[in-house]
């Protein structure tokens, strides 16, 4: 990679570095983020890419529970150009996942910067090109006092995902519990839970995970289920869910194959009205496609909820009361010891990226899929297709080949400038000699 480094006084009197990248800026090194890397590696493109933790992939590295695995087969969990191995099971674990993500960054010699936080990146009108800087502070209130690097660049790729923070919602009285209030991001195994009563906020599949992890670990897990949700079995008949989806709208209509997968469900799974889980009116699929909600796939969940490990609360929570007890919107109130929030997490966009026409202001491209990659300016997007990693991968490859195009042609023609410069310096020199 080419770049070009020199110093730059600020306003506050400190000095900065201002590094030239000769090719795109990435900022995140997850799955997104590697995999545009990868792609534009091999268009031949150089690159630099920006990672505020001090790994690869942090999201799954720090921030997921022991037990995860991956919920699709394998085969559509792949990066771009890289086959998971043979002798993984259809179901990664969450180890062996990340020696899959190391191994990818090492078979495309991707080497980010690490412990790089992007504060701010904003496109330079006067220059034509992107202006994004960072400081290797961790603390938000010390990494805009820190010493800066600038970073310019004529493209910019955010990679950061739907999953940069944690969301975690506003609910009366819950600061004043004085049990352990922990994110699904920071919960690790429910062994630390034995014996104890435990609330989990959230029943989307980190919510159903966390429960079942919490039952199999000899707590007393309760789950707020106060919309409705689709759940699904893993598999019918041994096979993908997902992949019997797939395979039916190659011939289907989306709204059939909807029909015929809840029926599926109500085969395998039974009447889940009878557990407190309402179904909603718009189908699985289409409701994926509309709002982005994913189904939930059982791997265990629903049993223990029909052995009565796990208590479902069919209400939202109202707020907490005194120490322990929380109130629920039915008038019902219940003592816990924990509560985990598996309430989602959301883009970190808008906290860095003064910019306002390719994302909204909830940090996600205006356009929906699939054309929400490319913005104007130079500016991308890879990981805000609400579709997972497949999603990823495909916006990888089409921004890859996007910039890669760009690349080749202005490749062509600096060097049609410089053969041209050559032969007119070359002629000057015979004629002067001559």
């Amino acid at each position: 990679m080419q770049k070009f480094e020199f110093i730059q006084g600020v306003q506050n009197s400190a000095c900065h570095r201002c590094i030239w990248v000769n090719g795109p800026v990435i900022v995140g090194a997850g799955p997104s983020g590697l995999g545009t890397a990868a792609c534009l590696r091999e268009y031949g493109v150089p690159f630099v890419v920006l990672e505020r933790a001090d790994c690869l992939a942090s999201l799954w590295q720090n921030r997921t529970y022991d037990r995860l695995k991956l919920h699709l087969p394998k085969r559509f969990c792949e990066f771009p150009n890289f086959p998971f191995p043979d002798d993984y099971p259809e179901y990664p674990t969450r180890r062996q996942f990340i020696d899959y993500i190391e191994s990818y960054a090492d078979h495309f010699d991707i080497h980010p910067n690490f412990r790089e936080c992007v504060h701010s990146a904003h496109y330079d009108a006067t220059l034509g090109l992107w202006r994004v800087r960072t400081t290797a502070a961790t603390d938000s209130a010390a990494a805009r006092s820190g010493p800066q690097v600038e970073y310019i660049c004529r493209w910019l790729v955010v990679a950061t995902g739907e999953n940069a923070a944690c969301a975690v919602p506003e609910i009366e009285g819950l600061r004043d519990f004085q049990g352990q209030v922990l994110h699904a991001a920071d919960y690790k195994s429910g062994e630390k839970f034995s014996g104890k009563r435990v609330l989990v906020v959230g029943c989307g599949n980190s919510g159903m995970e966390v429960s079942l992890d919490l039952s199999n670990h000899n707590a007393h897990p309760s789950i707020v289920i106060r919309s409705s949700v689709h759940v699904l079995p893993r598999e019918i008949l041994g096979k993908s869910t997902f992949e019997l989806a797939i395979f039916l709208m190659k011939w289907l209509p989306l709204w059939l194959v909807d029909k015929l997968l809840l029926i599926l469900a109500w085969l395998v799974l039974g009447n889940l009205e009878k557990l407190g889980i309402k179904r909603p009116s718009m189908g699985p699929l289409e409701l994926k496609n509309m709002k982005g909600k994913t189904p939930v796939l059982d791997i265990g969940a629903l049993g223990k909820i029909r052995s009565g490990s796990i208590k479902v609360v069919p209400a939202g929570i109202k707020h907490f009361v005194g120490s322990n007890q929380v109130e629920f919107v039915n008038g019902s109130q219940l003592e816990f010891d924990s509560v985990i929030l598996a309430t989602g997490y959301k883009s970190n966009v808008p906290s860095w990226l003064q910019e306002s026409e390719f994302f909204n202001k909830n940090g996600y491209p205006k356009s929906p899929f699939p054309n929400g990659w490319k913005g104007s300016r130079g500016l991308y997007a890879v990981g805000f297709t609400k579709r997972g990693l497949s999603g990823a991968s495909s916006d990888a490859v089409r921004i890859a080949a996007d910039i890669g195009s760009l690349w080749k042609q202005e490749t062509k023609q600096q060097q049609k400038k410089t053969v041209s410069s050559y032969v007119s310096c070359h002629g000057r020199c015979i004629s002067q000699q001559f």
